[in-house]
This record gives structure tokens, C-alpha cells and sequence, in this order.
């Protein structure tokens, strides 16, 4: 009766989260054109001073001229085609405009309340007839046409939806065939984040009875911590004499270290919540609800610290923001992507054998499946919640920086996500690690592959549907445990 009780006040909170995140796009309105113009020398400086202009069907609608960063917008009235002008003799002597695979001039499609965003590359002085490489070219369409990821698709949270992946794509032609391949990788992808992501979600829940609702903002922070470190001039020098190293020079990426480090800091978090807020919380006999309260206090303070340190803006790491494609048969996909797919994969199941082999991987199934009969066989149920907090929180942060390279990060990135993790626990089976893990692949695939028949803003509707399809016939979800009633 418990866990149907739960089941049912995560589905109402699911339903509440899907009504801010529209709510959201509606307070927002409007529609509008913008860029960044990065300096080709330095792919983290932009180039300033460049004009822009927008018009519509010979009116010009209005101009921009890019900032410090490089950046440039320019709002439009409503819906609609637009032309994309250039001025190219704004454009510094050093430096010509890319003119492949497309030049000064860009008609653009856009619809309600999106921010469309244009892609304008430089090259050194010369250069600017030079066919793109593989790499700049798919970026270049997949941002000119709106493409699935990054914030031209989902600035507004409206358009595109939140959680919507880069997809590896297909190696060539458009058909249907390879459409399906293309969107599976791309659902694999973002199922094996959502994993990933929802597996310390999932026992928290098992060990606690707690539905911690700052679980996404914890990936928030990881993401953020990891884009800090890398930052670092510290991680830079150290980088600087192994970069041509083949092996050196990638455990010393300020990126992997940043992120190891993101890992730790995502860890301490959750056990410094675990010692210092719930298990007091707990020892005062604290209702469940008042401590489910409390988890959204948590949240909403968590996700507004990172909002005054980070800012509101969406950043991209520097590194490996832009790789040549690697085609493997019918799939082509970047090498940064294809990392993501595998480390996740190593993740998941290095924690799948840590908990079925190892005496604490024990301990805690044990403490999720009767945390009092655990505690009377002996077992230290305090130390192994603690452990279980680390273990959520260090599985957040990695997954918020496999969520930030392959989008962007920003202060919202895991509350958008929290609404996918809570369906791929649901999904899978309350309290079970395992369950998460199988819960977010058919979140992922189900949300990528519904986009090639509707809208890609629908997505997250079509994955929630599915579990609410599979509840009615399986109540206790994939892998959860029928419970007696009565």
C-alpha cells in the first residue's frame, strides 16, 4: 500500500512539474535570432563589433552588433521566415566569413517562442571559401535548422523541451532507416544520462523512504563544479606539457580532471546533507511529508545559489566542443559522445557489481529491502545511508557533466531533468538501483524516438505516457516487488 501511495504522489508531482515548464515558456513569450561569432584562434573569446540585421520580406525588423563574448540577438515581432544578413565588412581584417556550407545570408523558420539560433564561422584571413570540416559542418546545420540540441531548440524551454540530446546522427541519407538509427543512438545516449543520473535517486528512496527533490539540482552542481575546475589556470598548467602526450594528455584534460573533482565535491554534498540535515531530521522523528517539504527547500536553495554564482547564461565547455565525426557503418557519431556512451556504461555496471558482490553493496540492498530487519542483523544502517547519499550524489554530478557536454549547462539543466529521473524510477521499480538503470534506457529511447512522427516539444509527454501504460499493467514497475496488501 506504500509503495502504490508513492507511486501515486510522484505521479502528481510529475504532472505539476510538466505545468511550471510551460508556464515558463508562456511568461517568457516572444521569439528572436541570435548568435555567437567566436574567434577562431581562441574558440572561448568571441569576436566583437560585427553587424548583424534581421529583416522580413525586404523590411528590415532590427540589427545587433556582437558584444565581448561575441554574442548577438535581435527579438522579432511573431513567427514566421526571416532573413539573416551578415555585414562582412564589420568583420575584422584578420579574419574572412566562412562561406561553406552557407554564406552572409541565412533564411531562418521560426516558430513560437523559440530562440533561433544562426551559426556564423571565422577562419584566418583567406581561408573563407574552404569547405568546413565534417565536425563544423553538422554543428553549423544542426544550429541553422533549429537542431535538437543547445539553445537555439530549447532556450525557451518551449520549443524543443528540456532534455532534448545532440543526436550522433546518421552517416548519410535521410530515410527513414536511417532516422530510426540516428534517433535510437541518440536515445541510448540520453537514456544512459538519465541512468545514470536516477540510480541515487532510486536508492535513496530505497534506503530512506525519502523523495529527494534537490536530487536534480545535484546534477546542476556537478555540472557547474566541473565547468569551474576546468576553468582553473591550476588544471590548465598542469595540462599544458602532457597535451601531446596520447595517454598523459587526456587524463590530464582540465575537463576529466574537473569532472573527477565535480564527482568528489557531488559526494560530500550528499553526505554533508545526509549527516547534518536528515539524519537529525529522522532522529526527531520528522513525517515524511514535512521531510519531503524540506527537500524542496533544499532544491530551491541549491538551484539559486548556482543561479547568483553561475549566472543565468548557458555555457559550453571548452573542451571537446568541436571533433570530426567518427562513422561506425550506419551511424556517425563524435568521439565525445561516443566517451559518454561508454564511461556510462562502465558506470552502470561497476555500480550494478558493487552492489551485488561487495559486503556494502549488500549492505545497502539490504537496508532497501527492510531497513529494520537490516538494522536487527547487525548492519550499521546509519553508515551505509551515508554511503548510499555519497554514492547518489557523486552519480548526480557525473551525470550532470555527461549532461552539460552533450548540451549545455545552465542553472535549470537538472530540475528540467528531474521530471525524466522521477518517470525512469517510477518506471523501473521504486528502490531498486537496477530498475533505474533499465527505467532510464526506455525513458531515453522512447523520448528520442517519438520525435520522428510528433513534435520534439512532446517528447517528455510520450516517455511519461509509456510509463503510465506500463503502471497499469505491471503496478510495481519493471523490476519492483509485488507487495501484500492487507
Amino acid at each position: 500500500m506504500r509503495t502504490r501511495l508513492v507511486t501515486l504522489l510522484l505521479a502528481v508531482i510529475a504532472a505539476l512539474l510538466a505545468i511550471p515548464g510551460t508556464a515558463a515558456a508562456d511568461a517568457q513569450g516572444g521569439e528572436s535570432v541570435w548568435g555567437q561569432i567566436r574567434n577562431p584562434d581562441s574558440d572561448d573569446e568571441g569576436v566583437e563589433g560585427i553587424d548583424i540585421a534581421v529583416s522580413q520580406e525586404g523590411e528590415e525588423i532590427g540589427s545587433a552588433t556582437t558584444d565581448a563574448d561575441g554574442n548577438w540577438e535581435v527579438e522579432v515581432p511573431e513567427p514566421g521566415t526571416y532573413q539573416v544578413v551578415l555585414d562582412e565588412e564589420t568583420v575584422p581584417e584578420e579574419f574572412d566569413l566562412l562561406q561553406v556550407p552557407a554564406g552572409a545570408e541565412r533564411d531562418v523558420e521560426v516558430r513560437a517562442d523559440q530562440r533561433f539560433a544562426v551559426v556564423y564561422r571565422l577562419v584566418p584571413q583567406g581561408e573563407g571559401d574552404v569547405a568546413a570540416s565534417p565536425s563544423e559542418s553538422a554543428e553549423s546545420d544542426s544550429e541553422d535548422s533549429g537542431g535538437s540540441g543547445g539553445e537555439d531548440s530549447a532556450g525557451s524551454g518551449a520549443e524543443a523541451g528540456e532534455g532534448v540530446v545532440e543526436s550522433p546522427g546518421v552517416a548519410a541519407g535521410p530515410g527513414l532507416v536511417n532516422q530510426v538509427v540516428g534517433l535510437t543512438v541518440a536515445g541510448l545516449l540520453f537514456g544512459l544520462i538519465i541512468a545514470i543520473s536516477s540510480v541515487g535517486l532510486s536508492l535513496i528512496f530505497g534506503t530512506t523512504r525519502l523523495i529527494n527533490f534537490a536530487h536534480g539540482d545535484m546534477v546542476t552542481f556537478g555540472a557547474v563544479m566541473a565547468m569551474i575546475f576546468s576553468g582553473t589556470s591550476l588544471l590548465t598548467g598542469v595540462h599544458e606539457p602532457f597535451a601531446d602526450v596520447p595517454v598523459l594528455g587526456l587524463v590530464t584534460n582540465p575537463l576529466i580532471v574537473g569532472a573527477a573533482l565535480a564527482v568528489v565535491c557531488g559526494a560530500a554534498v550528499g553526505g554533508v546533507l545526509e549527516v547534518f540535515l536528515w539524519r537529525p531530521l529522522r532522529r526527531r522523528n520528522v513525517a515524511m511529508i514535512q521531510m519531503f517539504i524540506v527537500t524542496i527547500g533544499v532544491a530551491l536553495l541549491l538551484r539559486h545559489l548556482l543561479l547568483v554564482a553561475f549566472g543565468a547564461n548557458r555555457e559550453k565547455y571548452v573542451q571537446f566542443r568541436i571533433q570530426d565525426m567518427i562513422t561506425l557503418g550506419p551511424i556517425a557519431i563524435t568521439p565525445r559522445d561516443l566517451g559518454i556512451m561508454v564511461l556510462s556504461v562502465v558506470v552502470l555496471v561497476g555500480v550494478a557489481s558493487m552492489l551485488q558482490f561487495t559486503r556494502i553493496g549488500k549492505a545497502m540492498r539490504a537496508v532497501s529491502d527492510n531497513r529494520d530487519l537490516a538494522e536487527s542483523s547487525g548492519i550499521d544502517v546509519n553508515r551505509v545511508t551515508v554511503y548510499v547519499w555519497m554514492l547518489g550524489g557523486g552519480l548526480s554530478a557525473l551525470g550532470g557533466v555527461f549532461l552539460g557536454l552533450n548540451q549545455s549547462v545552465y542553472w535549470q539543466m537538472g530540475f528540467h531533468l528531474l521530471l525524466l529521473m522521477f518517470a525512469a524510477v517510477i518506471l523501473g521499480g521504486l528502490g531498486t538501483a537496477y530498475g533505474a538503470m533499465v527505467g532510464g534506457l526506455a525513458i531515453g529511447l522512447v523520448a528520442q524516438l517519438s520525435t520522428l512522427w510528433f513534435s520534439a516539444q512532446l517528447m517528455n509527454v510520450w516517455a511519461l505516457l509509456i510509463m503510465i501504460v506500463v503502471l497499469l499493467v505491471r503496478p510495481q514497475g519493471i523490476l519492483g516487488r509485488r507487495e501484500r496488501v492487507g
